[in-house]
């Protein structure tokens, strides 16, 4: 099955920051193709370091599952209106993070099986 989660928190709510890159792990530890797109203040999200002091409530902390989903190859796309409102480019992002826009959103959202929002 095929999955786009997107999310729209950053560090101004932890647990629903960490939840869309929970789904993403899970969605790809069983089988499935996954794409993670971030948007609003989630793409803040995407830069180095963000991550690292994000834990919600009774979840794992944010940079450890970061991690799994770079190590496991899941697209993270970044919403670039929403990273230009935030002055973030590319070579502000994390390994694996590419800008792209509401059409490629859109693309996917049509070619997939399952969309998730966060």
């Amino acid at each position: 099955m095929q999955f786009i989660i997107s999310g729209s928190h950053g560090t101004d709510d932890p647990t629903m920051a960490t939840l869309p890159f929970m789904a993403a792990k899970a969605a790809r530890e069983q089988g499935h193709d996954v794409i993670l797109f971030l948007w609003n203040e989630a793409v803040t999200l995407a830069r180095p370091g963000i991550g690292d002091h994000i834990t919600g409530v009774n979840l794992p902390p944010l940079k450890d599952t970061l991690v799994a989903i770079q190590t496991a190859g899941v697209p993270i796309w970044v919403c670039g209106a929403c990273a230009v409102a935030r002055k973030i480019g590319e070579p502000d992002l994390v390994t694996g993070a590419l800008i792209k826009n509401m059409g490629d959103y859109i693309k996917a959202v049509a070619e997939r099986d399952k969309c998730v929002a966060f």
